[in-house]
């Protein structure tokens, strides 16, 4: 299971997208983003939030800590704005926290200090789970003490939105032309290698047995937690082994170097929860 706390305080909300994740401490005296079980798509977002960054994880990749956080509505009291307050509400009971980083840096704040290594896991990592939502335009990227941390895989699994669908997503072409780290040079061949032996069905089903059982939804009203968790596993592995139809195409992004992306000004994509960012020459440590 992830860790579990409870929360203490809501601090405030972070007006970025349309779910309205929350800023809140905990028992545990740590602060969490906490994105809702109400909010926009409601619970399937929160497992693709665990299946993502937790597979990430044990493939290596820098994401921040997951836990549920269990909210009581009497948190909802103190904040002003009526559409928050029934969020906080509705979403009364287990959600999903991710560790807060404080002074973390924007991504367009360091870029250009990804590795071509790097810029190829992600890549390959995002082809694989079908992240649409990791472009120059919305790089859901933080830098935290000079090193690179992936954040917002709620946009991931789109498969398990529409599972009658579900087989045709397995061989779908991934569009990397926007993807933010397609000008960093990645090496998708190289992650190709280190990564794909690693992503086994024991791993998968590891990943899954994280997921809270009510986060679960499968196409039918009598899937169990057990048969749900397992179409994940067979979805994902049958991704996996027919990267062959996507391989390539992501392999040709790379190397094209995208499709012309735009440089945003600095700042431009800063969440605003993290303030101003700092002058130029300024690096965090």
């Amino acid at each position: 299971m992830l860790p579990a706390v409870t929360a203490t305080r809501y601090v405030t909300p972070l007006r970025e997208g349309g779910s309205l994740p929350g800023l809140m401490e905990a028992d545990d005296l740590g602060t969490y983003v906490v994105k809702w079980r109400a909010a926009g798509q409601g619970v399937k977002v929160l497992a693709a939030e665990v299946v993502c960054g937790e597979l990430a994880r044990r493939l290596s990749l820098p994401v921040p800590a997951l836990v549920t956080v269990d909210v009581a509505p009497e948190l909802a009291v103190g904040e002003p704005d009526v559409e928050v307050q029934e969020l906080l509400r509705n979403s009364a009971g287990v959600n999903l926290g991710m560790d807060y980083l404080p002074g973390a840096l924007d991504f367009e704040a360091g870029a250009a200090r990804v590795s071509p290594e790097l810029a190829g896991r992600v890549l390959w990592f995002d082809a694989l789970v079908g992240n649409v939502d990791r472009s120059w335009r919305n790089p859901n990227m933080l830098f935290w003490h000079d090193r690179l941390h992936l954040i917002d895989h709620g946009a991931s699994l789109t498969f398990h939105h529409n599972w009658a669908g579900a087989d045709a997503a397995v061989s779908r072409p991934y569009d990397a032309a926007q993807h933010a780290l397609v000008e960093c040079e990645p090496d998708v061949p190289a992650a190709d290698a280190a990564l794909a032996p690693r992503v086994t069905r024991e791993l998968l089903h590891e990943v899954l047995a994280l997921v809270p059982d009510a986060w679960l939804e499968g196409p039918g009203a009598d899937d169990g937690p057990a048969d749900v968790r397992g179409r994940y596993v067979d979805q994902l592995l049958a991704r996996l082994v027919a990267r062959d139809s996507w391989l390539p195409g992501l392999v040709g992004a790379a190397r094209s170097g995208g499709a012309g992306r735009r440089s945003a000004p600095r700042g431009e994509n800063r969440p605003s929860w993290l303030g101003p960012p700092p002058p130029e020459g300024v690096t965090q440590r």
